[in-house]
């Protein structure tokens, strides 16, 4: 049997049952695959069915404020997905008059949809011929055609790239794309792929050469940096202390505790001695470590926090300072960084 009618007959006995394989809505589609990009199913599922709970259609996704988008996307990570789909969503409501476009072309101009994003949108919202090439979609052929090429190099993306084409299922493209794509999430997976009972075992290249975990090959990006943060929890009766992050950093526009950053990690002592620290609290303030330091890792960045309570600090209302008491009943209202909504589920929301 052939590599594609293999992989199809195989989806049609593994597959699993997800909402968004029932429907060739493209909004639906759309939905799913953006909030799926980097998150497992999972995990996803529950973003899924908030969003679409709440946004049935690209009218009303179009239509919410930024605050409460990022609010519906917390803890997923990387928030310019999530306003990315907000500026996709206001150009489907003003070029296309709310309807959303199903064909690869179209797809492939709106903001946050990439190459990979509006293949799979349009072969299964309208059966398009356009192949997808996702990471599974990569470790399947590379393992299977015993491919060296990395998967992120000019040559081997045109490599796979044609490859896909060529294997792809002109007649039920839709259908083929989203087998190929279980496969490699459920049974060619990234760690301990089930080979023993695989239909494609006898002619896998890399299964023969004793090479399954070394493919795909990808090469390394640019080394991470290490950031390091220092949180403080400053405490008014029932009110904490909050900011809103700027523009030009991570996390734009979501809030946060106050922060001091420092070159290096610093002990209690050092940070006391901060400029910083001192101008915003005084001398006479107590710092107490809460937790930390803990390691949150974002592309090209390592955050190492920490978490500092704040005893008796200076009044600072009147300081150049753009931090503000919340109620604590409303940090919920609040779209938080993973980071900060972890620790304050954790050691502040009871």
């Amino acid at each position: 049997m052939a590599f594609s009618a293999e992989i199809i007959t195989w989806y049609n006995r593994h597959k699993r049952d997800l909402p968004w394989r029932q429907t060739t809505d493209p909004y639906v589609i759309w939905l799913s695959e953006v909030i799926l990009q980097q998150t497992r199913v999972v995990q996803g599922l529950p973003y899924f069915h908030r969003f679409l709970s709440h946004y049935p259609d690209v009218i009303a996704f179009a239509s919410a404020p930024e605050e409460e988008i990022l609010l519906h996307w917390q803890g997923l990570g990387y928030y310019s997905r999530a306003r990315n789909m907000h500026h996709a969503a206001k150009a489907v409501v003003s070029t296309y008059g709310g309807v959303f476009p199903n064909r690869y072309d179209e797809l492939v101009k709106l903001k946050g949809i990439g190459e990979y994003t509006a293949a799979a949108i349009a072969s299964f919202s309208a059966n398009e011929a356009k192949a997808v090439l996702d990471g599974n979609v990569f470790r399947v052929l590379a393992r299977y055609f015993g491919i060296d090429d990395p998967i992120n190099s000019s040559r081997g993306k045109k490599l796979f790239s044609e490859l896909a084409n060529d294997l792809l299922d002109r007649t039920h493209p839709g259908l083929y794309n989203q087998a190929i794509m279980e496969f490699g999430a459920i049974q060619c997976k990234p760690g301990s792929p089930n080979c023993n009972d695989c239909v494609l075992r006898l002619d896998c290249r890399a299964l023969k050469e004793k090479r399954v975990n070394q493919l795909p090959v990808k090469i390394k990006g640019k080394a991470s940096r290490n950031r390091y943060f220092n949180y403080f929890v400053v405490r008014k009766d029932n009110q904490i202390l909050m900011n809103k992050r700027e523009k030009g950093d991570i996390w734009e526009n979501l809030y946060e505790l106050p922060l001091v950053e420092t070159p290096q990690q610093v002990d209690l002592r050092e940070l006391s001695m901060a400029a910083e620290v001192l101008d915003a609290f005084g001398a006479n303030a107590d710092l107490r470590l809460i937790a930390g330091p803990v390691k949150h890792v974002l592309s090209h960045q390592n955050l190492f926090a920490q978490f500092v309570a704040v005893d008796r600090p200076e009044p600072f209302e009147n300081k150049k300072i753009n931090w503000n008491y919340v109620f604590i009943k409303d940090l919920g209202t609040l779209a938080k960084p993973k980071l900060i909504y972890s620790f304050l589920k954790e050691y502040m929301i009871k």
